[in-house]
Order: C-alpha cells, then structure tokens, then sequence
C-alpha cells in the first residue's frame, strides 16, 4: 500500500490524520529560496519551524516524522541535529544540483535517520544514477512543483507525462529504493483527479504520495480542517481506488495513462 503524507505543523491535526491512516506527516522547515522561486504560484509556502517538530512527534503514537530542511548551507549540520534531537525519523534535502551535495548531506547525518533526497532541479533529475547509489540513502522523492519550474514547463504533471518521471522510476526501483513523486488530490477533484494520479503510482511503483491542499481548504487549524473535510471519509475513497486499481489489465493500465497524458496536453493548451 502507498504511504500518504501531510504536510502539517498542528499537533492535533496530526494525531487527526494519523488516526484517519495517515502514515506520515511532514514538517516543512525549507525557506531558503523558496519564496523567489515559488512567490508568484499559488503554492502554500509553509511557516513551520524547528519547534514544531517534537510537538509533531509527540503527537504521534505509530506514524513517521519527515522533516524538510533547507538547501545544503553553511547552517546546515546545526539543523540536521536539531531535527534529529528533536524526533525526525527521516530527513529530507531539497533544491540540490549534484549527487556530491546528497554525499555532503549523508556525512552530516551519518545515519542516524533515513536520508531523502527530494529531486526537484533537473541537474538532480539528470544525476538519478549516480544519487541511488550513494549509501545512507533511504528513499528518494521527486519534486514536481520545482522541477517543472526548473525545466520551465508550465504545468507540474508534465514530467510525470512526457516520461521523465518514468525513467527516474526504473533508475530508483533497478536500485531496489522506496520513491514518490508530487502531490494527490482528492478522489474526483483537482486538474488531474485523485485516482488518475494514483494509478500512475501504481503504474511506476511508487510507495509514498503528498495529500495536496485540496485536502487542507487552506485550513490553519484542527478545527477548521476537521469542519471543511471528512479526512476518514476521503482516506478510504482513496484506499478504495487502490483496490479497484490494482486490479487493471496491462492495457487498462496504458489506457489510464493516455488519459493522464492526455490531460495533462489540454491543460498547457489552456494555460497557453
């Protein structure tokens, strides 16, 4: 089964999702960067910050922590130990150019925590060989936001149609590594429905995904998150997808990609 995350730094909001079948929530600490390349999307540029990491974690009961920190800079071992220190099970790097950066990060963290690097540049995209084989790498996530920003696409699927995210995906799984790519909408929602998307992960192998902000509503609290979704409710509509999913024919299964592709082509059109 895939690993659904979210992205939150609300203690009550975790142990929400973690009893709805979250697997793992993600503290986001990544600011370096990110408001000059993302400032002119509508993308949720977190807030989050090194405190919130041990009220996340205590928060939990079974699910893992990952925490997102900033590029590789000079500030960089103080943050993996405080992230560390304070619970993170896994660390992510973001925004890196070169499998020498991920050598870097790896030492820093000398295996005290899983290592994800987070493929969202198309210098890293090109490097995939050499990142797999790097040891002290647990897992490896790829970053579509960034990356087809970086590759100057206009929409965040593209890669995901136009087949880079698929040799990405042989790399990864030839070196026998857990990966996950981009962000889920709800079953029936967003510009690339939910299940449409999960059946790509299915199709490459993928193992984790981010619950998108169609299942936040841009809600800043419990409260407010608990009002505007039934998080159970959509967790099993996805599970149920899953199910039905697994169970597609070869050419189903090619069918369904098509129509992502397809997609994916008339939005650019739209955009343009």
């Amino acid at each position: 089964m895939i690993k659904f995350m979210l992205i939150t730094n609300d203690p009550q909001l975790a142990s929400h999702a973690e009893n709805c079948g979250v697997e793992r929530l993600f503290v986001d600490l990544e600011k370096l960067g990110k408001q000059e390349r993302q400032g002119h999307l509508d993308t949720l540029i977190s807030r989050h910050s090194m405190t919130d990491i041990a009220s996340i974690k205590t928060s939990l009961s079974h699910a893992e922590l990952l925490v997102r920190l900033n590029p590789l800079y000079n500030e960089s071992k103080r943050e993996i130990d405080e992230a560390i220190a304070a619970g993170a099970d896994l660390l992510m790097l973001p925004m890196f150019r070169s499998a020498n950066e991920v050598e870097r990060f790896v030492r820093l963290v000398n295996g005290r925590v899983g290592v994800v690097p987070l493929v969202e540049t198309y210098d890293a995209a090109k490097s995939i060989d050499s990142i797999v084989r790097i040891p002290g790498v647990t897992e490896i996530y790829i970053g579509l936001n960034d990356l087809h920003l970086d590759m100057h696409l206009s929409f965040m699927f593209e890669p995901l149609a136009n087949g880079l995210v698929d040799q990405l995906a042989e790399v990864i799984n030839a070196a026998g590594l857990p990966f996950g790519f981009g962000g889920i909408a709800r079953v029936g929602e967003g510009v690339i429905p939910g299940e449409l998307v999960l059946g790509e992960h299915l199709r490459l192998g993928s193992s984790s995904v981010i619950l998108s902000r169609t299942f936040h509503r841009k809600s800043e609290h419990a409260s407010e998150f608990k009002a505007n979704l039934n998080l159970q409710g959509e967790m099993h509509k996805l599970a149920m997808a899953y199910e039905v999913l697994k169970t597609r024919s070869s050419s189903q299964i090619m069918e369904d990609h098509r129509r992502l592709q397809e997609a994916v082509k008339q939005f650019v059109a739209r955009k343009k």
